[in-house]
């Protein structure tokens, strides 16, 4: 039986040939949730894919993009938790049960988020060196009372983005509009994290691997990196938190880290 809590919101993209791997997964769910796709790139494949598993379609035909794809498509959910799924990636049949047990353990939830796998050709990789810093990075959050730490959330967040984009789950009701903003390319989701750090809530995390992320030549991620764009964002995040002269050490570093996200 669906329940009326939860939706995962599908936010296709010209004609990913993993789409369909992550439909069936959201279908297989143990705690059965709405599945909505929305698309800026309308195109057969999208809405072959779509009557096929009888999900509802809705087409962005304002501004496209990334963040304004993901915002529109985060408006059309109805119900009170929303996760936008990436085209790419495949989430675990236990995902959303174990979100939604997270967040009701919470006074006011903000976000749920957890660990996760890398999968690359076809095969899971459970661990290597951009995994484990993620997992150090997120230890304190192991101790439910700190989910509640604004202190404790903006110290991980001053580090890097160790939240996995995919696997978070949104309470709409404790979040302002719009969750992203227009202007980032690759650290859209980190912004949006270092906004809701600072509101009253909970960031509830699991240790758990409950979805994998797909690690492509074509993925967006892997674009951004091999085109050496990111440096100059991660310069704006890092200076939400640091002095300059921190801010050129840790962009660096952050930039040796997340080359293990390339192909």
């Amino acid at each position: 039986m669906k329940n009326n809590e939860h939706t995962f919101v599908i936010c296709a993209y010209k004609e990913s040939p993993f789409l369909e791997k992550c439909i069936k997964s959201l279908k297989k769910q143990t705690a059965e949730s709405e599945i909505i796709m929305v698309t800026s790139t309308p195109n057969p494949h999208i809405s072959g894919l779509s009557e096929s598993y009888n999900l509802p379609l809705f087409v962005n035909e304002g501004q496209g993009g990334i963040v304004q794809d993901w915002n529109f498509g985060y408006a059309k959910a109805t119900t009170p938790y929303v996760t936008i799924a990436h085209q790419d990636d495949i989430y675990f049949k236990d995902y959303t049960k174990e979100a939604l047990a997270c967040v009701k353990g919470c006074k006011r939830p903000l976000i749920f988020f957890s660990d996760y796998y890398e999968l690359r050709d076809g095969r899971y990789v459970k661990s290597n060196k951009l995994l484990n810093i993620k997992r150090l990075m997120l230890l304190p959050l192991r101790v439910k009372p700190f989910w509640n730490s604004v202190f404790v959330r903006r110290r991980i967040l001053s580090l890097g983005s160790p939240i996995c984009c995919p696997s978070v789950m949104y309470a709409k009701e404790n979040l302002p509009k719009p969750v992203f903003k227009v202007g980032f390319r690759s650290n859209e989701d980190w912004e949006a994290w270092e906004m809701i750090s600072r509101l009253k809530g909970a960031f509830a995390y699991s240790k758990k691997p409950l979805m994998a992320h797909r690690i492509h030549e074509e993925s967006e991620t892997s674009a951004i990196i091999s085109e050496n764009k990111r440096s100059d964002e991660d310069v704006v995040m890092y200076s939400k938190f640091w002095p300059k002269f921190m801010v050129k050490i840790l962009v660096k570093l952050y930039a040796k880290a997340q080359k293990s996200n390339s192909i």
